[in-house]
């Protein structure tokens, strides 16, 4: 089978295309014929040796996936060879083949295609479970989402829309936001010609946000922080920005406000019962047409690099998403 593997830590033009082994499947796992694989920001972090999750090389990026079973190991009861599934993992997506987790493979709803399939597990399980668990997002709150035109972000500002909440979408171009419009932002911030704190002053008449969803981090951590409500709710999604911030802990104390950790790859470990209510819910909008994941491009297993360098480089909007040939 052919894959994308990641031999040496780099930059995506470093990945090379080979022909290797089909995997086979020990206790609890199974192989996937991929059909279709989207990538995520942590997927650019992997393969520089710069996230949590360290697979040892060689390792095929990827990882979030959609397939047909090709073999189960032993033990697994769940799924049978021609089962239609999406798969999530840290890594194994950019292969023809992909060796998984059994508990982490899921059978494709009825009327989910690949690509939708590849394209629903992190973006709205994250986005779900920040909004849902870790803010706990009322109807009629005001919800700020940063980075809003990207995979987790426009995500979000589907679903805020979905569970009631007054939406507004900061990104960085118009072009951008056009989108985020048309996924049910009620208001537009671009924070590269507008001042942040300033528009949400006047979109919110000086009351602030309830809640920020944060992917980017860098310099618009802290001007989200100040620009909360009493009692707001920032959550700490991720750093695509590149920067860290280091935030003033007196904002917490001001504005009795709260700092809120999102991690859902650790929350699908950890609260598997719950992540899996979860997923439901997002499967069943889905299928019903209530949500829907931007595909902004699709690319063959060779473009794999050039789709993770788009991503870096901020090219991508919503999803972009491997299709095998």
């Amino acid at each position: 089978m052919k894959a994308i593997l990641c031999k040496a830590y780099g930059l995506p033009d470093t990945l090379v295309l080979e022909d290797i082994p089909s995997p086979v499947p020990g206790p609890g796992e199974v192989v996937i014929q991929v059909k279709a694989c989207s990538l995520n920001f942590p997927d650019t972090l992997t393969i520089r040796n710069m996230y949590q999750f360290k697979p040892p090389l060689p390792f095929s990026p990827g990882s979030e996936a959609s397939g047909v079973v090709k073999e189960v190991g032993e033990g697994v009861t769940h799924l049978k060879p021609g089962d239609r599934v999406f798969t999530y993992g840290t890594h194994g997506g950019l292969a023809e083949e992909r060796l998984t987790d059994a508990r982490t493979t899921i059978p494709l709803p009825d009327g989910m295609d690949f690509i939708t399939g590849a394209s629903t597990l992190y973006a709205f399980g994250t986005s779900y479970h920040a909004l849902k668990d870790r803010a706990n997002l009322q109807p009629g709150e005001t919800l700020l989402v940063l980075g809003a035109a990207g995979g987790v972000g426009l995500a979000a500002v589907e679903l805020g829309k979905l569970m009631g909440a007054t939406v507004i979408a900061a990104a960085s171009t118009d072009e951008k936001l056009v989108v985020c419009r048309e996924k049910g932002a009620t208001h537009l911030i671009n924070y590269t010609s507008e001042d942040l704190r300033e528009r949400i002053k006047d979109l919110t008449q000086g009351k602030g946000v309830d809640v920020v969803y944060d992917p980017v981090g860098d310099r618009w951590a802290e001007p989200a922080i100040r620009s909360l409500a009493w009692r707001g709710r920032y959550l700490v999604v991720g750093f695509a920005g590149g920067e860290i911030p280091k935030i003033p802990l007196n904002l917490a104390l001001l504005k009795g406000c709260s700092l809120v950790g999102v991690f859902w790859g650790m929350f699908a470990q950890k609260e598997a019962a719950r992540n899996g209510k979860n997923l439901q819910d997002i499967a069943t909008w889905v299928v019903q047409g209530r949500l829907a994941p931007y595909v902004s491009r699709r690319y063959t297993l060779s473009e794999a690099p050039q789709a993770l360098t788009d991503m870096m480089e901020r090219r991508v909007i919503g999803k972009a998403v491997v299709v095998m040939e």
